[in-house]
């Protein structure tokens, strides 16, 4: 892993939440976009090397809407920058890792994504980036 890629942190309004974290940051978010196979919209700021990723729940039976029905708004995951998401994901799988996708997916900000179960890193969701090489 080569360094912390963003931290995501789930909202209950996405414009809500951007406006808090402008006044915040100073800054604006560079990009927003829904992430339609994970049921979220997001926004991303940048702030030196520094990313993070406010993620909207945009149907009720998706990941983060039952995240912020468990828990609140708040810290959803912690993502890492990695060169070979393939062989990332079979080095945490042989060191007994569980993983909550067999394959990376294409995830927002355009990264191949694969998550780490939170039961296995002391209940931190971990994400797993590459970014997308595209032609």
């Amino acid at each position: 892993m080569k360094k912390i890629e963003h931290i995501g942190i789930a909202v209950n309004n996405l414009e809500e939440a951007c406006h808090l974290y402008e006044k915040l940051l100073g800054i604006s978010a560079y990009k927003t976009e829904e992430v339609a196979s994970e049921g979220v919209n997001t926004a991303f700021f940048k702030t030196g090397a520094n990313k993070i990723e406010l993620l909207e729940a945009t149907s009720d039976d998706s990941p983060i809407a039952k995240f912020l029905a468990k828990k609140g708004e708040g810290i959803h995951h912690i993502a890492f920058d990695v060169a070979d998401i393939y062989l990332e994901m079979e080095r945490l799988k042989a060191a007994g890792f569980q993983l909550l996708n067999e394959n990376p997916k294409k995830g927002a900000d355009n990264k191949l994504v694969c998550f780490v179960h939170p039961k296995g890193t002391k209940g931190v969701l971990i994400e797993l980036c590459q970014e997308i090489n595209n032609p």
